[in-house]
């Protein structure tokens, strides 16, 4: 009995027990459902506020990096916080407080009606382009404002399919501008065959591949067989992916030669000559194929029939155990037929003409084989027929904007409410989305742009092509790094880009130093901000590779007319892909702007060089010149090194961080 009486006070208690835990449980899920908004509406902030300010505190002393082996980026010990977690202030300023910027627009304009278009000093002319500029320009921006949903042309959507191989005649070939398009470019194992003949050789004055006094003349025959990149430019002079010049007669030399390279932007790397003798056993190379076979050196048709006369005489003494080695002749003949054959290996090109191996061309880093979407032939050659086959079966995207990587960690940092060492301006064009692109992923990740100490941005005019436009206000608005100035792109109107580049420096990022460089321009960061440490602060400066007592070219692509520059030089000018102003003559040439009298020039560096020279009427500016910042590409322990492609950014960047020293990328 007294058990069981046991048993139902202890089954009591526990049923007792359960309804206490359930009462709890009900107000502690009464008492959280209270509390959560008001931790959603207080708490977070809290958090996020004193991570601000813990970051503030941090950031609070200017980086700077002493060398570019200090890549990595290092994490500070973690600290006891001091004070309580508590509001903070809101009326009060932040020093690294973000600056909210609200439009992509730069702020330059341009009134025309205030400007005198018929003056007679040589700057009319620029004036009034810029007006037409920024009139269809302002248009252009407000449709697309107006328009946000325009669908863009699709460019994935090929109509051109990719033929297995090509032949078209002679006549063929004649018809369509001596150019054979490869739509899908070339893959590994495609092979061009051109069948032609060199044409007899014609008196001229001015060759180029030799140098002649005035009055005499030479007897030229020489071809070029192009491939080109017909597709990775818009607006521009395609690269030439393959130069191959056989040079019959008319070479500096006096002997027929084959020279070989690449050009990017106008910019020609380093040629490659065969001259008739074999390359090196210590020089690397292509395939197993060396660069240079070898050639009788001489055009002579007797001494050519000696050495073959001479050849088979060696041959019968020595008989078949001693090695004899052949002397062939130059691989083209004029008025001769030929059969010259390029495949595409590994490593490189191979030319091949009758059958017998010539030369072979190391690819250049820079463009893949699917870019060489076209095969020119030029010179004094007529062509019979050309065939290409083993071309690839798939249809590569050449659409700009497939360079793009939306990804958040190529975006720019923000802006701090703080005054910067230095503002890099990037000059653009609307359709250069693959330069952009590299230099985002390349040297515009260096530790003092991370940390907002230097800015770069963009600066880019509006685009003829409407769809291009739509696409630049797409990655404007991702990447935020981006100014538009609103005028239509004109290459004689760069000028505005580096005008609005020292407005953006002075009066948005509030720059101790204002750089300008070109979207195909590697800038090692620390190096330039060295540099320029070494100048007093309170001196004025301007930075580069300075021209002096330079004269205008008055005749060719980039003639000057009198009109345009009527003096006989120009003024001392750093040339444009690299250079630093001041934030003084950054703002003097902005105000000059302002006022209207700010002269204009097609030429933004020598423009450059102009206002320096105007204020340095008024106060005294302190030149520096340096070869490195390289003009002509590459150079050893370079500041900034320009004609860079896409691709050779990148590898200057690998290098750069992985063996922590500058090298180039020279091959294209």
């Amino acid at each position: 009995m007294k058990k069981a009486k046991f048993d139902m006070f202890i089954s009591w208690s526990r049923q007792r027990s359960v309804q206490v835990l359930i009462f709890i449980a009900f107000v502690y899920v009464v008492l959280v459902g209270l509390e959560v908004p008001f931790v959603f509406k207080t708490g977070f902030s809290l958090v996020s506020q004193e991570g601000f300010a813990k970051n503030r505190h941090l950031n609070s002393k200017t980086f700077v990096l002493e060398s570019e082996e200090y890549v990595e980026e290092r994490k500070a010990p973690n600290r006891p916080v001091d004070a309580p977690v508590r509001v903070m202030d809101q009326s009060r300023p932040e020093r690294r407080r973000i600056r909210e910027l609200h439009t992509l627009l730069s702020n330059l304009a341009f009134n025309g009606s205030s400007v005198n278009m018929n003056s007679t000093d040589g700057f009319s002319g620029i004036l009034k382009s810029a007006k037409e500029a920024f009139d269809v320009g302002k248009k252009f921006w407000e449709e697309l404002e107006l328009h946000r949903q325009v669908i863009p042309v699709d460019y994935n959507n090929k109509t051109e399919e990719c033929p297995h191989s090509i032949s078209i005649s002679g006549l063929e070939f004649q018809e369509k501008g001596r150019m054979m398009v490869l739509p899908c470019g070339l893959t590994l194992g495609s092979h061009i065959t051109v069948v032609g003949k060199p044409k007899k050789a014609h008196p001229e004055q001015d060759p180029k591949i030799s140098l002649l006094k005035t009055g005499q003349f030479l007897m030229v025959s020489q071809f070029m067989m192009e491939l080109q990149g017909l597709k990775t430019v818009d607006g521009e002079d395609p690269p030439r992916i393959l130069h191959l010049n056989p040079r019959l007669r008319g070479d500096w030399s006096g002997k027929p030669v084959i020279e070989q390279n690449t050009c990017y932007r106008m910019q020609w790397g380093t040629a490659q000559r065969c001259d008739g003798l074999r390359s090196k056993d210590t020089e690397e190379t292509v395939d197993r194929q060396v660069k240079c076979e070898n050639w009788i050196r001489d055009n002579n048709d007797t001494h050519s029939e000696q050495s073959k006369s001479s050849w088979w005489l060696n041959r019968l003494i020595a008989g078949r155990t001693k090695k004899m080695s052949i002397d062939w002749p130059f691989p083209f003949a004029e008025e001769k037929l030929f059969v010259l054959t390029l495949s595409a290996g590994f490593e490189g090109y191979h030319i091949n003409v009758d059958g017998r191996h010539v030369t072979s061309f190391p690819y250049r880093t820079g463009f893949s084989l699917e870019d060489a979407t076209g095969l020119s032939l030029n010179g004094d050659i007529d062509v019979d027929s050309v065939f290409a086959a083993s071309l690839p079966a798939t249809h590569p995207n050449f659409a700009p904007q497939r360079h793009l990587d939306m990804s958040n960690r190529w975006k720019a940092p923000p802006l701090l409410d703080q005054p910067v060492d230095m503002f890099i301006g990037i000059l653009s064009a609307g359709n250069h989305f693959a330069e952009r692109m590299a230099i985002r992923k390349s040297w515009m990740q260096h530790q003092l742009i991370r940390s907002s100490n230097v800015v770069a941005r963009f600066f880019v005019a509006l685009h003829a092509r409407k769809e291009v436009n739509v696409e630049l206000k797409k990655e404007a608005d991702f990447f935020g790094d981006i100014v538009i100035v609103p005028y239509m792109d004109h290459y004689d109107l760069v000028v505005l880009k580096t005008v609005a580049i020292c407005e953006y420096g002075v009066r948005v990022a509030s720059a101790k130093n204002i750089m300008k460089c070109d979207d195909d321009t590697f800038v090692r960061v620390d190096a330039v901000i060295k540099e320029v440490k070494k100048v007093p602060e309170n001196r004025s400066l301007y930075i580069g590779n300075i021209n002096y007592h330079h004269k205008p070219l008055r005749s060719g692509k980039w003639a000057v007319t009198y009109e345009e520059w009527p003096e006989e030089d120009y003024p001392a000018y750093a040339n444009g892909p690299g250079y630093i102003v001041s934030s003084d003559i950054a703002n003097f040439i902005v105000s000059e702007y302002d006022s209207y009298n700010l002269k204009l020039f097609k030429m933004e560096d020598v423009s450059m060089g102009m206002w320096v020279e105007k204020f340095n009427s008024s106060r005294p500016v302190q030149y520096v010149h340096s070869l490195k910042f390289s003009q002509s590409g590459c150079v050893e322990d370079y500041y900034s090194a320009h004609y860079q492609s896409p691709r050779q950014m990148i590898c200057m960047w690998n290098k750069l961080q992985q063996q922590g020293r500058p090298l180039c990328c020279n091959m294209r």
